[in-house]
């Protein structure tokens, strides 16, 4: 099968987008068919990446106003021809928004059909960054996504919201986790002592840091006896948060196996982003053997087993992360049977057998489109 990814952003960026379209193409290499991707070229001096499996078109990009991380795709002949040039068979639309919806156009005029994968929440960040424009950002999802052959939603929250705004052919598809990597041996005393000179409980987030992840919620965890938190990630309000979160370390961006690293030293991992599709650093916390606070709201509903794996608390409530920490924190034997429990549960989701799924909606795709009479 001859496959175009089409994405908002790839490696070396580094995002929840990012990271699925590089496993997604290493999948489809691995797997005997022949990717291409069609990405926003990167900032110019930018460190390089992981190398890609398959090769890379790269269109022009300018900085998003505000924050400066994410590269927005300027209008440009390379994608169609990219689309054209490759033959492709199926067309997969990575969170579909500027670059994708050009894609889509594209795919359309060459009677190619497209795999749309719903990967940001639109309308939490309208609320968040504009306070209002919810209903618009639902009407722009639902335009872009019907005009795809299929959706996939990463959960079942999203997969709901999707089919709530008529968004139409909607379908699950999960994603993996790498449990080679993230791993609970990684745990190092050595980065414990370095992050936690005096032994404390060290209570860890990772992500971007933006206004809708909801960090300055750990307030409350920074003012508990014996806890240290530390915050893995950059971004535009590293400099608020430095001042929001009292004794907080701020690790800075982590990648491959440093990131591993950190995760596995973790006591308690918290997420504190309402506004999650999937949550992929839940599923590698996990992995790490960590147990989770994380808000009851969208991805980690479908990856956090209440009760058996971590807790899940409260959307935007300081409070009950705090008090799920504290819970925590005074009860080690929880910890490990929570940090257990959470490993085990991923240990079957990989890359390949989600991989597999999403081979499989292409073949059905493809297998629908033949099923429908010429005109």
């Amino acid at each position: 099968m001859r496959v175009v990814i089409v994405t908002e952003s790839f490696p070396p960026d580094v995002n929840g987008v990012a990271h699925c379209a590089l496993q997604t193409a290493r999948h489809l290499v691995d797997s005997g068919h022949t990717p291409l991707v069609v990405a926003p070229a990167p900032a110019p001096g930018t460190r390089p990446g992981p190398a890609a499996p398959c090769p890379v078109v790269h269109v022009p990009s300018l900085p998003l106003p505000g924050y400066p991380q994410v590269r927005v795709a300027l209008p440009s002949r390379r994608l169609a021809a990219a689309i054209a040039a490759h033959r492709a068979d199926v067309v997969h639309l990575a969170s579909p928004f500027v670059l994708g919806v050009r894609g889509m156009a594209a795919a359309a005029r060459l009677g190619v059909p497209a795999v749309a994968v719903y990967q940001t929440d639109l309308a939490g960040y309208a609320r968040t960054y504009m306070g209002a424009g919810e209903a618009a950002a639902w009407r722009r999802i639902r335009s872009v996504h019907a005009a795809a052959d299929l959706t996939l939603a990463p959960s079942t929250a999203a997969l709901r919201d999707l089919r709530d705004h008529d968004v139409p052919r909607v379908r699950l598809w999960p994603r993996g986790v790498d449990t080679a990597r993230f791993r609970p041996g990684l745990r190092d005393a050595a980065l414990r002592r370095e992050l936690a000179p005096d032994g404390e409980l060290i209570v860890g987030y990772v992500g971007r840091l933006a206004p809708e992840k909801q960090v300055e919620l750990l307030s409350g965890v920074c003012a508990l006896d014996g806890v240290r938190v530390v915050v893995v990630g950059d971004g535009p309000s590293r400099a608020g948060l430095e001042q929001a979160l009292p004794g907080a370390v701020f690790a800075g961006r982590r990648t491959g196996d440093d990131l591993a690293r950190h995760f596995a030293s973790f006591d308690v991992f918290a997420h504190t982003g309402p506004f999650e599709t999937f949550c992929q650093t839940v599923q590698e916390a996990m992995a790490g053997g960590v147990p989770v606070v994380a808000p009851a709201a969208g991805g980690p509903l479908d990856l956090v087993d209440h009760g058996r794996t971590g807790l899940l608390v409260l959307p935007r409530d300081a409070t009950a992360v705090r008090d799920a920490v504290a819970a925590l924190a005074a009860d080690p034997a929880r910890r490990a049977a929570f940090g257990a429990a959470g490993r085990a549960t991923v240990e079957g989701r990989t890359w390949a057998a989600v991989g597999d799924l999403l081979i499989g909606h292409y073949t059905d795709v493809l297998a629908d489109r033949k099923a429908v009479p010429a005109a």
